[in-house]
């Protein structure tokens, strides 16, 4: 199966996930973070750097609860850009 080339809107918000993501990881780790919430620390670190921007919804949810962060906020920074 052939996938389709991501938007470069879909980039940016995968670029700003990732960006929400450190921040909130703070000063903890990516293997503690990405074991805590059931993921390996390279998908964590892809998903941080834009390498992975579009994840998988179950990811984004385990990582939003280890990390304290409400999927609101989550969606509303996420969100594509009205232009």
């Amino acid at each position: 199966m052939v996938r389709t080339p991501l938007t470069p809107e879909e980039r940016e918000r995968g670029e700003r996930l990732g960006r929400l993501l450190r921040e909130a990881r703070g000063d903890r780790t990516m293997a503690e973070v990405a074991a805590s919430a059931g993921i390996s620390a390279e998908t964590l670190r892809k998903i941080e750097t834009g390498r992975a921007p579009t994840p998988a919804f179950f990811t984004v949810v385990a990582l939003a609860r280890v990390l304290g962060l409400s999927l609101d906020v989550v969606a509303g920074l996420c969100a594509p850009v009205a232009v």
